[in-house]
């Protein structure tokens, strides 16, 4: 379940942003998680449920994730386009040949905390 070092890694990078930001609490953080990272979301939002309650800081706080779905572009001719994870054949020339546009990532868009 690499759902748990991920979330660990996010809470790590939240509460050192938090506590140099002088924050009493965060509030919220919101993901960008992409398709291909394979992450289940709900084995995500038990890792946050779980590994969150240990710091006073982040304890009760709220995991937001966006989904970002798979997109390519044909090396061939150009196009780009939206896929699963399976099917990466470009819809308009039929060429295998792609680069990965998105699907991917895993960012922090943003996290809400209270200040004093």
């Amino acid at each position: 379940m690499h759902e748990l070092g991920l979330v660990s890694g996010v809470l790590e990078t939240v509460t050192t942003a938090a506590r140099e930001a002088g924050a009493l609490r965060v509030i919220s953080v919101k993901l960008r998680i992409g398709d291909l990272c394979e992450a289940v979301p709900e084995s995500l939002d038990f890792a946050w449920e779980v590994l969150s309650e240990e710091d006073p800081l982040t304890a009760g706080s709220k995991l937001v994730v966006e989904d970002v779905h798979p997109r390519s572009r044909c090396l061939g001719c150009g196009a780009e386009f939206d896929h699963d994870r399976f099917h990466v054949r470009c819809p308009q020339c039929g060429s295998s040949a792609t680069s990965l546009l998105a699907g991917r990532e895993l960012e922090i868009v943003s996290m809400e905390v209270d200040l004093p």
